[in-house]
């Protein structure tokens, strides 16, 4: 089915964050639109697995939903921490457990210092789903997102495999890229915790028409069986016309293609 893409002439996209810029692909497939949006430092193997979630609603499609709607987190009751020095983690979550945290998101490479933090303070941990593969007893909830993992079907086949709570984050960079998140929670047997939470650029940078794009109200997202496409005067302010970051990022997309 990656015949049927056209590669050479996706566009890229950059999206005004706070942070910096977000470059993304958009690639158009037999019957829709993906997002193609690893991070910039992804190898060829990282990028395959985000083109294969690119392409999955364009090709296979995403699996049915069990729900209409997706409950979104505002990000009020949930905590990231970064996990390099297990001591600093589990001060930083005593000091603001009183704020009534249902959840803390780790973020750590080594399952060990996860496993550490997790047996030293009273809140649920959640980790990337990955990591609990290495190791199950590390957290309490296995974090999934679409685009690393592959699609919603994979990261599917991973909460399977794990038999614990999951807890969704997005991924995407658009609207169109949000739309596989948003599936993946739809399509979830059980999603006791919300999503998200949506980027804060997406109000004012997103590619899809203003009716369209993926704008929590009341607190929930509407699931859908496809991403939206782009507006053409929305996809022309965000299109990069730099002819050498164009070249990056199709070549990381020509790459990631061949390994699939």
């Amino acid at each position: 089915m990656r015949t049927l893409i056209d590669f050479d002439d996706a566009p890229v996209i950059a999206v005004p964050t706070a942070a910096g810029p977000r470059y993304a692909v958009l690639v158009e497939g037999p019957q829709g639109w993906g997002e193609f949006s690893p991070p910039p430092d992804a190898d060829d193997a990282l990028a395959a697995r985000w083109l294969t979630a690119a392409m999955e609603p364009s090709t296979v499609g995403w699996p049915d939903a069990v729900r209409g709607r997706v409950p979104v987190d505002d990000g009020a009751r949930r905590l990231s921490v970064a996990a390099g020095d297990v001591d600093a983690a589990v001060a930083r979550i005593g000091d603001l457990r009183a704020g009534a945290i249902e959840v803390v998101l780790l973020e750590c490479r080594d399952p060990v210092d996860a496993r550490s933090v997790r047996h030293r303070v009273d809140v649920p941990i959640a980790v990337d789903a990955a990591l609990l593969l290495a190791d199950p007893q590390c957290a309490d909830i296995a974090i999934l997102r679409c685009g690393p993992s592959g699609g919603v079907r994979r990261a599917m086949r991973r909460a399977e495999r794990l038999d614990l709570p999951a807890l969704v984050d997005f991924t995407g960079t658009t609207s169109i890229g949000l739309a596989a998140d948003v599936a993946l929670a739809a399509a979830l047997p059980q999603l006791p915790f919300a999503c998200g939470p949506v980027p804060g650029w997406l109000a004012e940078a997103d590619v899809v028409s203003e009716a369209r794009s993926l704008i929590p109200r009341d607190g929930h997202l509407p699931a859908a069986p496809m991403p939206a496409g782009p507006d053409p005067v929305r996809l022309q302010r965000f299109a990069v016309t730099d002819a050498e970051t164009v070249a990056h990022w199709r070549g990381l997309l020509r790459r990631a293609a061949a390994m699939l």
